[in-house]
């Protein structure tokens, strides 16, 4: 009795155990960022990051495209039906801990040879050549979670659902950045649209001036071929700049879940200002900010539950077996109650002893993917923090860019229209005339390229800090 008693106690102990871990977690690294950017001239805790796009950026109309774009995004959409599948997985995880039970009912016929042992025990005792059996029964079973498997199993469940959250707000802050990157380009595709038809008007009125003089015997035909020539340069930009609108038109439309059709613009390249002054935070936000990093930290998360449930499989099992219903030999007396009850129940601990080593090496492989998940953290921030460093360099020189191409234009303009004048009045001569009209045709252009790649690094800057999926 005394050993019977111990034996209960020793189960009871097991049972209680419920809670205890088979396998330590693993801590993320200590990324030892610092207060600041290597290119923030200067830093503090009010960043963009924390800005509904709608702060962000001031056009309507962009915002307008956004929202479509999200509300439509196929990729966005894909997103959400990940989320979806994850919450019902992680649903059903949380269900672990709860026996599984099952309904069956089975009704068998056999009839035995008349010369075996069951065919001569069946005549002479029942008077019939056929067994029946007749079962209605429920069964019940019940892992007890001694080493946290379940457990381990729902919390990487759960890191998984939270993962596809993360994916889904990347995927949002990408869609921002690539609708506002369009809107700008097309907005800078109008601008030198503009620019080289007004070249192209330039380009003319020197061309007639030109053949008037080699009417007049004061121009050689050199001078109309390189005229015309020029002419041809700058109207040759036009159709390529209509295709590109075409196309940015198309991809616009896409990215918003719709057949390719005209994008409407109510503001000019020159109407949108340059934020010059965006706080980009302290680095250590970018772990709580950053879609994929917070992503990255979660696949941590994940791989820690995945070892520690890989761990658990090679203990043993403590699996309880309950079965009750009713049980008859004829059909009739099947449902006679309480005389066709029956019920057993039954404990059972399985230790797995030999398995070709599947076992031990699904354990060694979760650990190497966690140690790969730690390393993935890790180049994860680090491409984060250098994403952001260099948004902020791109806009400090870009500033310093824009504002030398706009000295230069100006100058050149000036310089335009003082050829002009001259070759006009017989002072200068028509090489002089088109080499300008060609240099401020390019600094024109180059002028827009600038002011739309200010735009775009203020864009992956309000992304690349974590922005975008507010």
């Amino acid at each position: 009795m005394k050993t019977r008693i111990t034996g209960y106690l020793g189960v009871a102990l097991i049972l209680f155990s419920a809670a205890c871990k088979v396998s330590k977690n693993v801590k993320l690294p200590d990324m030892q960022l610092q207060n600041t950017y290597r290119s923030a001239k200067a830093t503090d805790s009010s960043g963009i990051a924390k800005l509904p796009f709608k702060s962000f950026f001031a056009d309507l109309t962009l915002q307008e495209m956004i929202d479509s774009a999200i509300a439509r995004n196929n990729d966005l959409q894909i997103a959400i039906k990940n989320i979806e599948a994850a919450r019902l997985q992680y649903a059903q995880s949380k269900l672990g801990n709860i026996p599984s039970v099952g309904l069956a009912l089975t009704a068998s016929s056999s009839r035995p040879s008349d010369n075996s042992l069951n065919g001569l025990s069946l005549s002479q005792f029942l008077g019939s050549k056929h067994i029946e059996d007749y079962t209605a029964a429920a069964n019940v079973s019940w892992e007890a979670d001694i080493w946290s498997k379940i457990k381990s199993r729902k919390a990487a469940a759960l890191a998984s659902y939270l993962q596809t959250e993360e994916a889904r707000k990347a995927v949002q802050t990408e869609v921002v950045a690539a609708v506002s990157k369009g809107y700008y380009n097309l907005l800078m595709l109008d601008a030198q649209l503009t620019i080289a038809k007004k070249n192209v008007a330039l380009n003319d009125s020197t061309l007639r001036i030109i053949k008037l003089q080699y009417t007049a015997g004061q121009a050689t035909s050199l001078a109309v071929q390189q005229a015309d020539a020029q002419r041809l340069a700058a109207a040759k930009l036009i159709p390529q700049f209509e295709q590109e609108v075409f196309i940015q038109e198309n991809a616009l439309s896409i990215l918003s879940g719709k057949l390719p059709e005209n994008v409407a613009r109510n503001k000019k390249l020159d109407d949108i200002e340059v934020a010059t002054t965006l706080s980009a935070g302290f680095p250590s936000d970018l772990l709580s900010l950053r879609p994929d990093v917070r992503s990255a930290e979660l696949d941590v998360d994940r791989a820690n539950a995945e070892v520690g449930f890989s761990k658990a499989r090679m203990y043993p099992s403590l699996t309880i077996t309950a079965q009750g219903g009713v049980n008859a030999f004829k059909a009739s007396n099947w449902f006679n109650l309480p005389a066709s009850l029956f019920g057993t129940i039954a404990g059972g601990l399985t230790q797995p002893l030999f398995q070709r080593k599947e076992l031990k090496t699904g354990y060694e492989i979760a650990k190497v993917q966690r140690e790969r998940s730690v390393i993935q953290f890790r180049q994860q921030v680090l491409v984060a923090v250098g994403e952001v460093s260099d948004a902020l360099v791109r806009m400090d020189k870009l500033d310093e860019q824009q504002v030398i191409a706009r000295q230069r234009a100006k100058t050149l303009q000036v310089a335009t229209g003082n050829a002009s004048m001259l070759f006009k009045n017989g002072l200068a001569n028509y090489l002089e005339v088109i080499t300008a009209q060609s240099n401020v045709l390019q600094s024109e252009l180059e002028l827009a390229s600038i002011k739309k790649a200010q735009l775009d690094a203020t864009i992956d800057l309000y992304r690349s800090v974590g922005g975008g999926w507010r």
